[in-house]
């Protein structure tokens, strides 16, 4: 039996899904990571469920996080925004 390879398999995903995923707000744009490092995961655990600007901060960095915050935008926007990144990467944050 063949061994599963780890890099042909990331390989294949970031072929389907590129290494970013991005939205627009206003005349803005911003890129979401389509896969998460550890690190981050680890991070994101970290965070109390409510911590909607940490969370952000943690996907988006700190110099688009800067830019989104100068954007007024609704709770609502932010759960349609973390719903189609979910959904179109299979991260599913911001659910439960």
């Amino acid at each position: 039996m063949a061994s599963f390879d780890v890099n042909a398999a990331r390989a294949q995903r970031m072929e389907a899904l590129g290494r970013s995923w991005s939205f627009e707000l206003d005349d803005d744009t911003f890129e979401l990571p389509t896969e998460l490092s550890r690190a981050t995961a680890r991070a994101l655990r970290a965070l109390d469920d409510d911590d909607v600007d940490g969370l952000l901060e943690l996907l988006l960095g700190k110099d688009q996080f800067d830019r989104f915050e100068r954007h007024d935008i609704t709770m609502q926007d932010i759960a349609a925004i973390l719903e189609a990144y979910g959904k179109e990467t299979g991260l599913g944050l911001g659910e439960g």
